[in-house]
């Protein structure tokens, strides 16, 4: 028997379960519309977003001095390269600019650059793990809600039971489908949120590596190419 055909099976049986188990049904329904939405888009913009990076740090890594290697990585405007370089250039340029003795300037220019190149690496994961703990509230969530169902189908069951007075296969059936299709659909939303959560936190934690290798090339090159960065003895 074909359970998916709307005049039998599933849609019969989910048109005539209990208001709460339709409820349940719908919830489970959008979690998992949004977590295959979710894990989609993730996985494409992850992809993307690592090949412009890796593609980036080349040209970075082969130009002959930092300004040039800055101009090349700006031809892209999605570059997070530049965008992150350009912020730590700023305050580069408010260093030189201040009337600071070179020995200050020494002192302090690598720190603050160096928090400038976190604050600008921070904020693209954020941007980037946006959704996720959508992800994870599914992943973990799901399984307690088709629980929710289970419990209610049986406690259905075992009503039908009390009054017919006997457990047949007709008075028990309809809480127990009830309860099994809870949980399947619990499982169906849990496992695969559950799996890819995991692949797209690994791919974030391979982009932040992309970033912060970014961040460190960044430093080196200023502290070679500039030379008050240079240690100097007082």
């Amino acid at each position: 028997m074909n359970i998916f055909l709307p005049e039998q099976g599933l849609w019969t049986m989910l048109a005539q379960a209990s208001l709460l188990i339709q409820i349940i049904m719908l919830v489970l329904l959008f979690m998992s519309v949004s977590s295959w939405t979710i894990i989609i888009f993730k996985l494409l913009t992850y992809r993307r977003f690592r090949d412009l990076i890796q593609g980036q740090l080349l040209t970075f890594d082969r130009a002959p001095d930092l300004a040039e290697a800055m101009k090349r990585v700006r031809q892209r405007a999605e570059s997070p390269l530049y965008h992150i370089g350009f912020a730590a250039l700023k305050e580069i340029q408010k260093l030189e600019q201040s009337h600071l003795s070179s020995s200050v300037k020494f002192r302090i220019a690598e720190d603050n650059v160096r928090r400038v190149l976190r604050q600008g690496v921070s904020t693209h994961l954020k941007k980037l793990s946006s959704s996720l703990p959508f992800l994870a509230i599914c992943a973990n969530s799901s399984l307690l809600i088709g629980l929710l169902g289970t419990v209610w189908g049986i406690m259905n069951s075992f009503h039908a039971i009390g009054v017919h007075r006997g457990a047949t296969l007709a008075t028990v059936a309809p809480g127990i489908s009830e309860a099994l299709i809870t949980t399947a659909f619990g499982l169906v939303v849990a496992i695969p949120a559950t799996i890819f959560y995991n692949i797209l936190w690994e791919r974030l934690n391979n982009i932040q590596s992309d970033l912060v290798f970014f961040a460190g090339a960044f430093l080196n090159r200023a502290q070679r190419e500039l030379p008050w960065m240079e240690k100097r003895e007082e």
